[in-house]
């Protein structure tokens, strides 16, 4: 027995990284008890062979084969029938087909059946595990140990020991094991693991970096924000491990079925051993009839999914990714940080007493260059090669603007009201009526003009709709907080069909809520100040989840990264997965009724059945292996669906 059980352990070895602990301690076990009975059935042929009248010490050998393989099996379809789980419908029918063979002195058979079907088992699960390499190979990605800054020095510590407010060294080519924020050093991150996102982001003081993500090539400093165990990177895995065990209604056809299943496999046997008089006829009908096939149905395809979906930085948590996103005909956006990048950029300007627009770029950007308010950082931002006179002393006016003051000249940066406050006269108000804010700049007594900014819609935007359009969603909507201009803005550049402007976050709600009475909804926004909306949705998706803990808990599907193509693609994958799921149905039914009516006329012996009954999971396997293959983003090419669209306006 001791060799029996190195030999298992060696048998292991080569699995070690894709198995967890139980998985292992279960084929250990298997294997152990396969060897067991294998040396009884050899020891039982030896001594036939040599004493063909010792039938008592024959049955006695075989027996002790049979139990050592055949009575786990036995405890657990009893467990199985007494609790009603369908999960062991295969060991129930097995079962009964064992004692059968023991009863009616097909002793050989009885140990070959569970053996073979243990060995036939094993290169099934290993087929299955195959699926999980993405998520098992995710959770190598968060480093183990850290370089720690101590009094001392520098110490190599467990990843699990940092707590909140260290500081460790990332050289390059080391991952990250914790989330945390640049304190020194500037590098570029991979942090394709959690974003999809194949080109690396460069990091500097005060950037946040995510454990799981790889440091390229320069050496940073980071403290730590979240200790190890409430990363968001081993949220995400949790999470993962946590979807694949994602079932969907329409599925639990499989569940009613197989409570009838059993019965029927039994009476087909029954039937079988009464027409043919053929006992080992009606227990290779049992073999065959084990539901393998059926097991697999939905959890081959999801595994499937959430492999390509995870390559893609997309996240998803429930069975509504099957259940409810095939079924959306209405989507419903945020507009700032969805739709919009949510940065601000200059988008116009207008020029009353300057000469030119390099004149009021730089008087902007004198005083904007000392202050870290959004409209100032994207006024630096567009300066480029234009240059600004620094040394200005510069106050900032709260909720109005700038003054900077130097050797007796003013400059004054912010709003038409402010400036008017103070006695200036801008020209065209009009110019106020835009989608963002305008800023007036005021040098030394000369209104030179203004500034517009605005948030600049993502290029993929107007793709992304158009996509979702061919794919048969019925209504677009754009259910935002700022003002009707913007809005309306956004909506002619995307080509989202209606629009609902100056919204506050419960009046959000109450669209989509309306909404729903019509439709099955679909709702995108940022996870954060659009959490009751995502909520309320049939289907929520939060944009840009990576690192926001509201992004992932809020939504039932979080995009690790913001690019919008995901949304469609996402909904095609559900598609094809529920489509795989139905297919999946049919083959498993069609491959037993198959079977048990081959093996009722005897074309099919009880032995060949224990490794052809494997045919309905191995085809759903490979079924199931083709959404691997779904690696564009939408169905059409781009310039097709361009084309389309001028044929179309040509035409109108």
């Amino acid at each position: 027995m001791e060799n029996l059980s190195n030999t298992a352990a060696h048998i292991l070895e080569d699995l070690d990284s894709d198995l967890t602990q139980r998985e292992k301690r279960k084929i250990s076990r298997e294997i152990s008890t396969a060897m067991v009975a294998l040396t009884c059935l050899a020891a039982g042929l030896i001594f036939k062979g040599i004493y063909p009248e010792q039938r008592a010490v024959l049955g006695m050998i075989y027996s002790v084969g049979i139990l050592v393989e055949g009575l786990p099996l036995l405890a657990t379809a009893i467990r199985g029938f007494l609790q009603k789980d369908i999960a062991n419908s295969m060991e129930i029918l097995v079962s009964i087909a064992v004692l059968a063979c023991y009863i009616t002195g097909e002793h050989e058979l009885a140990i070959l059946i569970p053996v073979v079907l243990s060995v036939v088992h094993f290169l099934e699960e290993r087929s299955i595990m195959g699926g999980r390499d993405a998520i098992e190979g995710l959770k190598q990605m968060q480093a183990s140990t850290a370089v720690l800054e101590t009094e001392g020095g520098e110490a190599t510590v467990p990843a699990q020991t940092l707590r909140k407010g260290d500081v460790i060294v990332v050289r390059p080519g080391m991952a990250l094991p914790i989330d945390g924020t640049v304190i020194w050093g500037n590098s570029n991150i991979d942090q394709k693991s959690l974003t999809g996102e194949p080109l690396p982001a460069p990091v500097r003081e005060g950037d946040s970096v995510y454990a799981g993500t790889t440091n390229l090539d320069g050496m940073i400093r980071v403290r730590v924000e979240k200790e190890y165990q409430d990363t968001s990177f081993t949220k995400i895995v949790n999470l993962l491990e946590q979807a694949q065990k994602i079932t969907v209604p329409e599925i639990r056809i499989v569940d009613k079925f197989m409570h009838y299943y059993i019965p029927f496999s039994l009476t087909v046997a029954a039937l079988t051993a009464l027409l043919s008089r053929n006992i080992n006829y009606a227990i290779a009908v049992l073999v065959v009839s084990c539901p393998c096939g059926h097991m697999l149905v939905s959890s081959a395809p999801m595994i499937a999914a959430l492999a390509v979906a995870t390559k893609r930085g997309i996240l998803i948590k429930n069975s509504k990714f099957v259940e409810q996103l095939t079924n959306i005909t209405t989507v419903i956006f945020d507009k700032t940080g969805t739709i919009t990048r949510g940065e601000l950029s200059i988008s116009g300007y207008f020029l009353q007493q300057a000469e030119s627009r390099e004149e009021l770029f730089a008087a902007g950007g004198s005083v904007a260059c000392n202050s870290m308010h959004p409209i100032s950082r994207s006024l630096v931002a567009a300066l480029g090669d234009i240059p600004y006179e620094d040394g200005f002393q510069v106050r900032e006016v709260v909720g109005s603007g700038l003054v900077g003051v130097k050797d007796g000249r003013e400059i004054l940066f912010g709003s038409r009201h402010w400036i008017e406050s103070l006695g200036y006269r801008p020209m065209d108000p009009h110019l106020d009526t835009g989608g963002g804010p305008c800023n007036w700049i005021v040098d030394g007594g000369r209104v030179l003009g203004c500034l517009m900014f605005d948030d600049t819609v993502r290029p993929e935007a107007e793709e992304m709709v158009a996509a979702l359009h061919d794919k048969g969603i019925h209504q677009t909507v754009l259910l935002t907080g700022d003002r009707e201009f913007s809005a309306r803005k956004v909506q002619e550049q995307t080509g989202i069909d209606q629009v609902y402007f100056q919204l506050l976050p419960e009046q959000k709600m109450e669209h989509v809520r309306q909404l729903r009475q019509q439709a099955q909804v679909l709702a995108v926004g940022d996870g954060i100040n659009d959490a009751l909306a995502l909520a309320e949705a049939d289907v929520g998706i939060a944009m840009g989840a990576m690192g926001s803990d509201v992004a992932i808990q809020s939504a039932d599907i979080a995009l690790m990264n913001n690019d919008l193509t995901n949304i469609p693609f996402v909904i095609s994958l559900a598609r094809s997965t529920k489509g795989i799921m139905y297919q999946n149905i049919g083959i498993a039914f069609s491959v037993s009724l198959v079977m048990m009516l081959l093996s009722a006329v005897g074309v099919i012996p009880a032995l060949a059945g224990a490794f052809l009954h494997n045919i309905g999971a191995f085809i759903i396997l490979l079924n199931s292996s083709r959404i691997l293959r779904r690696n564009g983003v939408l169905d059409q090419p781009r310039a097709a669906r361009r084309d389309r669209r001028e044929a179309a306006d040509a035409k109108g």
